[in-house]
């Protein structure tokens, strides 16, 4: 069975299948912020996900991050270490990408285990 999280026209937030919970890619809200706060509000998103799947950061199974410069890769760094679950630090890949939107300056999509 597959449950589905906000689903709309074009996409869901989030679908939970076989004990994992794939993520959409999660953006900031306030685009206006610098790369920590725009970091900061898309953890908080991906934290609040994860708990409506019955899981949370410790559980994360792989993490893809897009950030649309690496000059960013530093702070971003400073504020996903941070964050990320003491001894649970997840496989991860950071790119560069250009980003849907011009003030987006990071995306963040991750897999975790669920239930």
């Amino acid at each position: 069975m597959i449950k589905r999280f906000d689903v709309g026209q074009r996409l869901s937030e989030m679908a939970v299948h076989n004990g994992v919970a794939h993520l959409a890619g999660q953006v900031p809200e306030d685009g206006t912020q610098d790369i920590r706060g725009q970091t900061r509000q898309v953890l908080a998103a991906i934290d609040a996900l994860l708990a409506r799947a019955g899981t949370d950061k410790s559980r994360i199974l792989m993490a893809q991050i897009f950030l649309s410069d690496l000059d960013d890769f530093s702070a971003m760094n400073e504020v996903w270490d941070a964050w990320v679950a003491s001894g649970n630090a997840p496989p991860r890949a950071t790119v560069q990408a250009k980003l849907a939107k011009a003030e987006w300056k990071i995306e963040i999509v991750v897999s975790a285990a669920a239930g």
